[in-house]
């Protein structure tokens, strides 16, 4: 885990950032306990999950620390499953509805959260609609949830094709007065530094190819 780390960190700087202004959030879906430990063992501290399931066992298995892991929720934001984590995540990425907003806030009171934004515009993607990122914003706010940025996935196809997406969600970010921007996963990571991201979600280039882990998705 060092050497992928160093990889990663080497192609933020060679995008043109300083790796030190990025903050590389280590998925390990698919990986067990032992994928966290070698995250922290390394220096990463932030770790992110998809599924509920898989955070809350990954969660108890790893304990408390030190160090401890800063725990990211990357997935849609199930409202049935958020009591199981609400305890354990540090940062809900992917809230993309207000009802979610809302169960998040009764479990959690003033969590921090990003609002997911579609800016692909594609039907299997989850996320808000641009122009209701506002509102949605809006809405977080006033049940007392911490809004503190956006996030976004870049589309399916070359790394390329996801410049004009993140620089949408880079402006929308900056219009909204929101200082964090995540974008950027294994493939696309050097046109998300490019475009202003502040947070990287990196799974594959740090742990290689995931096994499927089928019962812990439900």
């Amino acid at each position: 885990m060092p050497d992928q780390l160093a990889v990663v960190r080497g192609r933020i700087a060679a995008a043109g950032r300083d790796p030190d202004e990025v903050t590389v959030v280590a998925v390990t879906k698919g990986h067990g306990p032992e994928a966290v430990v070698a995250a922290l063992a390394a220096g990463v501290v932030d770790v992110g999950e998809n599924y509920a399931e898989e955070l809350r066992r990954k969660h108890e298995a790893v304990g408390a620390g030190p160090p401890a892991p800063r725990w990211h929720f990357l997935g849609h934001v199930q409202r049935r499953k958020v009591r199981s984590i609400a305890g354990a995540v540090h940062l809900w990425q992917g809230v993309d509805r207000g009802a979610a907003g809302a169960e998040i806030a009764a479990r959690a009171p003033g969590a921090s959260v990003l609002v997911q934004v579609n800016v692909s515009g594609e039907a299997a993607k989850n996320g808000c609609r641009p122009d209701e990122t506002r509102g949605l914003v809006d809405e977080l706010r006033g049940v007392d949830l911490h809004v503190v940025g956006l996030m976004a996935m870049g589309p399916t196809g070359p790394p390329e094709a996801a410049r004009p997406g993140f620089r949408q969600l880079v402006a929308l970010a900056d219009e909204l007065g929101l200082p964090e921007r995540s974008m950027g996963m294994s493939d696309d990571l050097e046109v998300a530094v490019q475009e202003g991201a502040t947070m990287l979600r990196v799974g594959r280039a740090l742990f290689g190819p995931r096994s499927p882990a089928p019962d812990l998705r439900r």
